[in-house]
């Protein structure tokens, strides 16, 4: 067995039930770890404190899954940690909605590994090369207890290379039932929408948005609505649905804008509305069509700190999109301001918008601030990365 002593520094965080373990942290083991063995930790004085999966393809050398006291690891152990993290998801299954996530990373217990749903196929998402020795007892796992029709597997950049040359494994490629090649259909709290699991951004939609669209639908009756950083017209699919007089898809990617048409199509009874679609680099149109105005505008760009020394940068430039997005507001009108990058507090991105706000000098008020819906909990400081705040001039 592999057996881990942490410096005094990295002890108190383990016991507070932190889930990474870096190799910094790692004062002496008693061999060279194996990827995907069980690390057992102990502190100081020879106490145990966690049970971890081994990872020596990275500096995060163990995800922790067991705190505080022993435990046999076994298949059982699994079925029973997957069975708590679908039943703590059992009142978002109805007939409006048959996409979610199953399995939110360490805080379901389940470290660098995330399982969505998209109606009858299931994503599972690898972000460490730890779980590939695994990879056919947790996927005979899933089926045998979510019985999908298809398991589709996706795997991180970092991984990918290991994962082809070492396990035979793509980015992309279907576990378990008929092979998925298209995109797959699903409905969102009673719209339809198409994912494309195989080869789209993170699992194929941004799922943890859902609770922020249904907020959009209703503040968008009779409002132009302006969606910069749109990917797949989620958030205007939605705006529509709540009578928007019109809604604006910006994106700088012709795939994305094709996937929002794509839904839009999907839903028919929406196309009284007009629906627009502008390819162009959303830092750069919001600052050079200054004559363009909306009632409603939403900022969802993607990750703009995705390590620490790149935070400051991310805050510079949340203000200026803030600063261009309210330039573009008419009277009355609401921006949502959404942020996905972790290394950027909620406290520091929803103080650079009101600054922002300040700095228009347009009387504004505070509609509200948004989180992590119920399907993505953050159960530690570094798994807090999804915000949003509503401002209306």
């Amino acid at each position: 067995m592999l057996k881990v002593r942490l410096r005094p520094s990295a002890e108190g965080r383990v016991r507070a039930r932190h889930p990474w373990i870096f190799d910094q942290s790692i004062r002496e083991q008693n061999r060279e770890g194996e990827r995907s063995e069980f690390a057992v930790v102990y502190d100081r004085n020879n106490e145990f404190l966690a049970i971890g999966l081994y990872d020596p393809d990275s500096h995060l050398r163990i995800r922790v899954l067991q705190h505080g006291k022993p435990a046999s690891i076994d298949r059982q152990w699994w079925r029973t940690r997957l069975e708590d993290a679908v039943a703590r998801r059992a009142t978002l299954l109805d007939e409006h909605t048959n996409a979610f996530r199953w399995i939110h990373g360490e805080n379901d217990g389940w470290p660098a590994l995330v399982l969505d749903r998209y109606a009858h196929t299931l994503v599972l998402k690898l972000y460490s090369s730890a779980w590939l020795p695994r990879l056919a007892e947790l996927s005979s796992l899933i089926v045998e207890v979510l019985q999908p029709r298809s398991l589709v597997l996706r795997l991180s950049r970092n991984i990918q290379e290991i994962a082809r040359k070492e396990f035979d494994l793509m980015d992309g490629q279907t576990l378990t039932g008929p092979k998925v090649t298209e995109p797959v259909a699903f409905i969102e709290s009673g719209l339809r929408f198409e994912a494309d699991v195989v080869r789209g951004q993170k699992t194929g939609f941004f799922l943890d948005q859902r609770e922020n669209r249904q907020r959009v639908e209703k503040l968008a009756a009779g409002r132009h609505v302006l969606n910069a950083f749109s990917f797949s017209g989620g958030f205007s699919v939605y705006a529509v649905r709540g009578g928007a007089s019109s809604v604006t898809d910006l994106d700088i990617s012709a795939h994305a804008l094709e996937n929002a048409r794509r839904n839009f199509r999907l839903n028919p009874e929406l196309r009284s509305c007009g629906h627009e679609t502008v390819q162009a680099d959303a830092f750069e149109w919001l600052a050079q069509n200054r004559e363009r105005e909306f009632d409603l505008i939403i900022l969802d760009p993607p990750s703009l700190a995705k390590r620490e020394q790149e935070r400051a940068g991310a805050l510079r430039a949340y203000r200026k999109l803030a600063e261009n997005a309210i330039a573009h507001l008419r009277k009355g009108g609401i921006l949502v301001a959404c942020s996905c990058s972790a290394h950027v507090s909620a406290e520091e991105f929803f103080g650079t918008v009101r600054e922002s706000a300040i700095a228009s000098t347009r009387k504004f008020q505070e509609l509200c601030t948004t989180g992590h819906p119920a399907d993505h909990p953050a159960t530690f400081p570094e798994a807090h990365y999804l915000k949003a705040i509503y401002l209306e001039f």
